[in-house]
């Protein structure tokens, strides 16, 4: 099937033509999320390149450090790992692709279908923060490992998708014991986004986009102010418990 792009105001698709309808609508979603992001970040990048890979392995093949983040991951978030970014460009599963990689735990579909949203919020962060990728190189992976829960959480976060990763939060209580507060590289896209709506919730919503800009871990454990370990564990079984 032939390649074709679609564009919208700030995103130029590149996709499978059968896709186009699916994709039309995947630009006008990822349209409404840049706008409200807007208000919240002073770095928005348009002119952003989406390509849309119809299966998982194109996906892989295209970014060698897609695996690699997979392989450092707690097994409940790797199916989560359903996308990549670049300086210019995200890169995405196409919204049926997305769908047949889910679970059927509640919430997985849902959370899954936000990927989108949740590249193009590293995207915004890695431009606001110049601690976290992009781009990918093997100093800024070292990097991104020591800050792992801070750009992992802020994308999930940003995306919407922490409400529906309940059930991968408690299949990590289950499998992985006590969580580090903050959680470690292992943990950072299950529990990652559970620390930014924590503190959303302790301190408001603005300190939790203070939090996406922290450049250290040490920057980052300040930006946490008075929340505390023991607090986020009692959010954390509250959350997982639904």
């Amino acid at each position: 099937m032939p390649w074709v792009e679609t564009e919208s105001l700030s995103f130029v698709a590149r996709h499978e033509s059968g896709q186009t309808g699916s994709v039309e609508r995947l630009l006008d979603d990822l349209e409404r999320f840049r706008a409200a992001l807007e208000t919240r970040f002073e770095q928005v990048p348009g002119e952003v390149t989406v390509v849309v890979h119809p299966r998982s392995l194109m996906l892989s093949l295209a970014h060698p450090w897609l695996p690699a983040m997979r392989m450092v991951s707690a097994p409940a978030g790797r199916r989560y790992f359903a996308g990549f970014h670049t300086r210019r460009e995200i890169h995405v599963l196409a919204p049926a692709a997305l769908e047949a990689r889910a679970s059927e735990v509640a919430g997985s579909r849902e959370a899954m279908l936000l990927s989108p949203r949740r590249e193009y919020g590293h995207l915004v962060v890695g431009a606001n923060n110049p601690s976290l990728p992009p781009p990918f190189t093997p100093g800024t992976f070292r990097r991104y490992l020591r800050m792992a829960w801070v750009g992992e959480g802020a994308a999930s976060y940003l995306a919407g998708q922490v409400p529906h990763m309940r059930a991968a939060v408690a299949r990590r209580m289950r499998e992985g014991g006590r969580p580090s507060f903050p959680p470690p590289a292992r943990d950072a896209l299950v529990l990652g986004g559970t620390v930014f709506d924590f503190l959303a919730r302790e301190a408001g919503p603005d300190a939790a986009d203070a939090l996406a800009l922290a450049r250290t871990p040490e920057a980052a454990m300040k930006a946490l102010g008075s929340a505390t370990g023991r607090r986020w564990e009692d959010y954390l079984a509250g959350f997982a418990a639904g």
